[in-house]
């Protein structure tokens, strides 16, 4: 498939998401909006795809959402409604619809921050599993300095990731802060030279790749993130044991097993376009994606 704003290739079991605006800094616009949610659809619908990897072209990640068009920018209407699409009345945010996709995905995805993120650009990142970032990228939740809010679902994501003291000093301030402030934070999992952190986000997708059942990896991360807002261990444990009842007697499992004991890779062969247990915590189909 063609896109304009941002680039997806697929090879040795990984997809590249890359925003690919790099005069404007990779800015969001609602063009990017809707390809980067066709290129996670692409991703869900592959079961060659093992992993999702997002990254900027460029010197940056995604500086924020596009200001060229002015003051108007953020007007009701024209930011996040060119498809009609409404939530309790109002034109849906367009991050957020981003955000939900990225938390639908039944594939693991890791951020490669290569540069600034800001605003839409670092709140997109929040549902990414993994988050790695070049030593010399920058971060900032911009909004309040915009006279908006955070958005992008980041007032649930961000407080779960770093505390809800981190989150209100940084969409309180809106400053713009380095690397390894967000790496002390936990915001990023790890840091690297610009030109180390592609190769490393690669090497961690390749070990999912080629060591794990894509079926488990999909029930883990539903487990994960769904979990956050388990009301209790125990319903948590429910989760856990509807899961393990499903798949233990699963061809994954039994492969699980027998190459451990065999001393061989694995060669799992269920596939997540068919083989989804009935156990799996849902995140509910968008509602209002049209």
């Amino acid at each position: 498939m063609a896109f304009s704003e941002i680039e997806y290739a697929v090879a040795d079991r990984i997809a590249t998401v890359t925003l690919k605006r790099p005069d404007r800094l990779n800015a969001f616009t609602l063009t990017m909006r809707g390809e980067l949610i066709e290129a996670f659809d692409l991703a869900d619908a592959d079961d060659d795809v093992r992993a999702v990897v997002v990254t900027g072209a460029g010197r940056a990640f995604c500086a924020g959402a596009d200001l060229g068009g002015g003051g108007g920018t953020f007007a009701r209407g024209d930011h996040g409604d060119h498809r009609g699409e409404l939530v309790d009345g109002y034109p849906r945010d367009g991050g957020g619809t981003v955000a939900l996709r990225i938390a639908q995905s039944l594939k693991p995805v890791i951020g490669a921050i290569n540069g600034a993120a800001v605003g839409v650009g670092v709140t997109m990142t929040l549902p990414m599993d993994v988050r790695l970032a070049a030593d010399t990228a920058k971060f900032g939740f911009v909004f309040a300095r915009r006279g908006i809010v955070p958005e992008a679902a980041s007032s649930w994501f961000l407080p779960r990731i770093v505390g809800i003291a981190q989150a209100m000093e940084w969409a309180a301030t809106g400053r713009v802060f380095p690397a390894a402030e967000a790496l002390e934070a936990r915001l990023v999992s790890r840091l690297y030279p610009p030109d180390e952190l592609l190769p490393a986000a690669y090497a961690l997708a390749r070990e999912i790749a080629g060591n794990t059942s894509a079926i488990s990896i999909a029930a883990v991360r539903r487990l994960m993130w769904s979990g956050l807002s388990a009301s209790s261990p125990w319903e948590a444990h429910a989760a856990d044991s509807r899961l393990m009842a499903e798949l233990g007697s699963s061809e994954d499992a039994v492969e699980g097993v027998m190459s451990f004991l065999e001393k061989r890779p694995a060669e799992f062969p269920m596939k997540v376009s068919r083989d989804l247990p009935d156990g799996i915590p849902s995140w509910p189909d968008d509602p209002y994606r049209v």
